[in-house]
């Protein structure tokens, strides 16, 4: 017998996080629960309002949501037709592997999983005020990250310019390897000048540095960029294989960042790999804000593969209340214990 459950859940965060989008204090997520023979398998719905692409609102997405479980609940699922909801298909995929797994969480075997080894992170800096800026990255550095993202965009480009310069001032390329994430703040007029400040501050790569959809526009920045940029919000709703294959093919991008409830699930998020390594470009996962459930779930996918990158999977920590894991943060490394279970009282 065969049957689910829906939990809204509304995360607080600890402080006020921004991005050129805004600043977020709250996010929203479905856990959703799928029972089977006594065995329960757990996965997060996890949006981020005005990203999204298979969110309106609330009363649209929970609507969604159920036709899709009444669908696996009679033994009529067809995941394809998920394609356009990935964050519904992220944790429907989810919750089915770890339905078919037992009901622990564990949804791949890898010396990760086994707590045998450790994944890479980086320190990821929220937009904020010139001193909050600083005071996170001084954070993230005593921690011991070697590798610090931060969020650009929002500010004037001569404050943000400063702070980079200052952060390489202090530490050559060999001792921090900076990333920048615009969010497609700047204009295409803009950009190139950008690009090459950057450029001469050693920065690893920017992502998205103008907004999605602009294929000319990128594919002409990407081949001319002394620094090397990142697709991230440019993969957004493009589902079928073939569909990645053009998008790479035409812009040619150093690299991709891959988000599995913004980029197809699990299995949009394997396809996007196989294409990217097909192609020669280099990637990277990331969480999306989800909780420590799904953050799990995403280490878990990322460990199935042979990790040359840090990843991007420090968010477990932004808020007020989570959902108490088996992960553990130590400097820049995040591990697993498998002796520990999720705690899931909902």
């Amino acid at each position: 017998m065969k049957s689910y459950r829906i939990i809204p859940y509304v995360f607080q965060f600890k402080k006020p996080s921004g991005t050129s989008r805004g600043i977020m204090t709250r996010k929203k997520s479905w856990f959703i629960a799928l029972s089977e023979n006594e065995i329960t398998g757990w996965g997060e719905c996890s949006i981020i309002e005005n990203l999204s692409p298979d969110y309106s609102n609330d009363l649209q997405y929970t609507k969604a949501l159920e036709v899709f479980l009444e669908s696996w609940k009679n033994d009529q699922l067809n995941l394809d037709e998920t394609a356009p909801f990935p964050s519904i298909r992220f944790g429907i995929e989810t919750a089915l592997l770890d339905l078919q797994q037992g009901g622990r969480q564990v949804l791949f075997d890898t010396p990760f999983t086994r707590g045998e080894q450790q994944i890479r992170i980086n320190g990821l800096i929220w937009m904020g005020s010139t001193r909050s800026m600083r005071e996170q990255i001084e954070e993230k550095l005593t921690a011991g990250f070697r590798c610090i993202k931060l969020k650009i965009g929002a500010m004037p480009w001569s404050d943000e310019y400063a702070i980079l310069r200052d952060l390489r001032l202090a530490f050559s390329a060999q001792d921090i390897e900076i990333r920048v994430d615009a969010n497609g703040a700047y204009s295409t007029q803009d950009a190139p000048q950008i690009l090459n400040n950057l450029a001469e501050l050693e920065v690893h790569s920017i992502e998205q540095p103008i907004r999605a959809g602009q294929w000319e526009e990128m594919a002409n920045l990407c081949a001319t960029s002394p620094c090397p940029i990142a697709l991230d919000e440019e993969l957004i709703g493009v589902h079928n294989q073939e569909e990645q294959g053009a998008l790479l093919s035409h812009i040619q991008p150093q690299y991709i960042i891959l988000k599995p409830s913004l980029h197809g699930g699990i299995s949009g998020t394997q396809r996007w790999i196989s294409e990217a390594q097909r192609q020669g470009i280099q990637w990277w996962m990331t969480s999306a804000l989800e909780s420590n459930l799904g953050l799990n779930s995403i280490a878990q996918l990322a460990s199935s593969y042979d990790l040359q990158l840090p990843q991007g999977l420090g968010t477990g920590s932004l808020y007020e209340t989570n959902i108490p894991s088996p992960l553990t943060l130590k400097g820049e490394w995040l591990s697993l214990n498998p002796a520990l279970g999720f705690t899931l009282d909902f």
